[in-house]
């Protein structure tokens, strides 16, 4: 039997979809290996499909994190918004095969990692959310979801149904890779150089910038909404510490920004929503914690 550690790509592209969290993922897949090698050989050689097995642990693992994630969030000082992911980080894009799902219910694995659908879900129920990321993005059948969640398929394919109408709109208003690109690096121009007029006419009238300070470093505490304001905010940053900088990286799949004092030091990350080619939506995370994997680059 080939090691099981060749599928914890697959488990840590499963696991942090499902709860939004590096640090919650990794604790999730660790825990699911942890249980594999508990069996007794014996055990483990009765199962036709290791792969499966761990899936299904880690899933059940997500869905107890979720249930006690819920209560931990709802404490959260300002708003809590899921860790953002660098481009090299390497289960990102692991999937299981192709099992046959109706492409009209798929979602693309880097659809799946977009910070504006990541949001969405945090919304979502958990059964919702495993029901819908299991089937849309990994083409588990209702009757296998089912089996993990224990519900009926029938009852996981309308949590799914449900979970297809919340992310829609989301969908709907993505522009292509090479426009969002463009928008996002002109955005960066527009900071480096001040313009604010510039910045106001490249943000939505209604465009929104939420902070992630965790309550263990300065962030927005509330959503702030408009484009002028939004562009002043961020201007203002640079007043309370003039060596900021700003750089275009990608985040979560899509190009976003990553700020940094004069040392390197990343001080937050933002991934950004475009719309009829201009930014709708900002999401900044600042909370340490969440900044790991863009510390480490």
């Amino acid at each position: 039997m080939r090691s099981v550690a060749e599928h914890r790509g697959l488990l840590m592209s499963v696991a942090y979809r499902l709860v939004g969290s590096v640090v919650e993922a990794e604790d999730a897949v660790q825990e699911a290996f942890t249980r594999w090698y508990a069996l007794t050989p014996a055990a483990r050689s009765a199962i036709d499909s290791p792969a499966a097995w761990l899936v299904t642990v880690t899933t059940r693992i997500c869905l107890d994190t979720l249930g006690s994630a819920r209560a931990r969030r709802e404490r959260y000082v300002g708003e809590w918004l899921p860790e953002p992911v660098p481009a090299d980080a390497q289960w990102t894009s692991h999937a299981a095969p192709d099992r046959g799902t109706d492409p009209a219910d798929r979602l693309s694995l880097d659809e799946s990692l977009n910070m504006a659908l990541l949001v969405v879900l945090e919304a979502m129920t958990p059964a919702e959310r495993v029901s819908f990321v299991l089937h849309d993005v990994f083409q588990y059948t209702f009757v296998e979801i089912a089996e993990i969640v224990g519900r009926s398929p029938q009852a996981c394919r309308q949590l799914a149904s449900s979970a297809r109408r919340r992310v829609r709109d989301t969908r709907r208003t993505s522009v292509s890779e090479l426009e969002h690109t463009r928008v996002v690096g002109a955005f960066k121009v527009a900071l480096d150089s001040g313009d604010i007029a510039q910045l106001v006419e490249l943000l939505d009238p209604r465009a929104t910038i939420v902070g992630d300070g965790g309550g263990v470093v300065r962030a927005a505490i509330e959503p702030i909404v408009g484009a002028e304001t939004v562009a002043r905010y961020i201007l203002g940053l640079s007043d309370v510490q003039p060596d900021l900088r700003f750089e275009v990286a990608v985040v979560n799949g899509r190009s976003g920004l990553v700020v940094k004092d004069a040392t390197g030091l990343t001080l937050a990350v933002a991934a950004v929503a475009v719309a009829e080619g201009r930014i709708r939506s900002i999401w900044a995370v600042r909370n340490p914690a969440k900044l790991a994997a863009f510390r480490q680059r």
